[in-house]
């Protein structure tokens, strides 16, 4: 047993066949587009903020993705050495730019974890604290002082991330090393629109336990407008790892994932639909 994952009995023989037919992530990775309304998003962000309320583009489309999740949980799955594991929590990882103290840019991964009681508020709460730590222009998260170390000897970081990578593959890592592993998560996210540039599909990495990749494209046009409309929606770049669940599982994420993001006032309640305690 993984410290972050239980491995999945009972698949059924193909899924179970999947990762020996394609045993490595980029040998099992699909690539689709979707489609974010931009208006809506940006009328929610603006009401709520309004509110007196802090609510972005980025923390509006994860809470999204994890309401999701948590009703089409395969999503969450991940594979390592052949075999199928169920994430027992949900992270999302990203980068943020940041400045060196020449002036010259940078950039840092940070990773968020979530709980079921979490909703878009309190998401977006997570994403700006965080950020706000790590704007210094010293490297100053536990990753960077990792990667760091790693390079501060020649051949240490070769022998650092070989040995952490086969840990990994037999289930061996320590959890504190996973938990500020960027690539150990349930969903990495990239916000291109941030910088003014189109979208990509970024691939899913390796090293680590990534089984999707969403990118954030800069807002387009909206092509099925009116000609004389000024409609937009923000593109999305999706790579997934095809070995975690069947397509029809996939369609069925997709189209829970679209609905929150056509309504995002369905967000601000906790995202796993239950009750809030009394009191609280």
């Amino acid at each position: 047993m993984r410290p972050d994952g239980t491995r999945v009995k009972g698949l059924t023989p193909i899924m179970q066949a999947l990762p020996y037919i394609m045993p490595n992530r980029f040998d099992a990775q699909n690539w689709a587009s979707d489609y974010v309304d931009e208006e809506i998003v940006k009328s929610f962000i603006r009401q709520k903020r309004r509110e007196g309320r802090h609510v972005t583009h980025m923390s509006v489309l994860v809470a999204a993705y994890y309401k999701a999740a948590l009703e089409n949980p395969k999503v969450n799955y991940f594979v390592m050495n052949r075999r199928i594991y169920r994430r027992n929590h949900f992270c999302f990882s990203f980068v943020i730019l940041k400045k060196r103290a020449d002036g010259t840019p940078d950039e840092t991964t940070l990773k968020v974890f979530l709980e079921p009681e979490d909703d878009v508020f309190s998401i977006s709460q997570k994403i700006k604290e965080l950020v706000d730590l790590n704007q210094e222009a010293v490297h100053n998260n536990s990753t960077d002082r990792f990667a760091n170390f790693a390079f501060q000897v020649p051949g240490l970081a070769r022998l650092v991330f070989g040995l952490a990578y086969h840990l990994d593959l037999h289930g061996l890592l320590p959890r504190k090393i996973i938990d500020l592993s960027p690539f150990h998560t349930s969903l990495f996210i990239t916000n291109l629109a941030s910088i003014n540039t189109s979208y990509i599909f970024h691939h899913c990495y390796e090293f680590g336990t990534t089984s999707v990749f969403v990118c954030m494209g800069k807002p387009v046009p909206d092509p099925m407008a009116p000609a004389e409309s000024r409609k937009k929606h923000m593109p999305l770049g999706v790579v997934m790892d095809e070995r975690i669940a069947t397509g029809i599982e996939y369609s069925r994420f997709f189209a829970a994932f679209e609905r929150y993001l056509k309504k995002p006032e369905l967000l601000e309640c906790r995202l796993d639909g239950k009750p809030v305690p009394a009191g609280v």
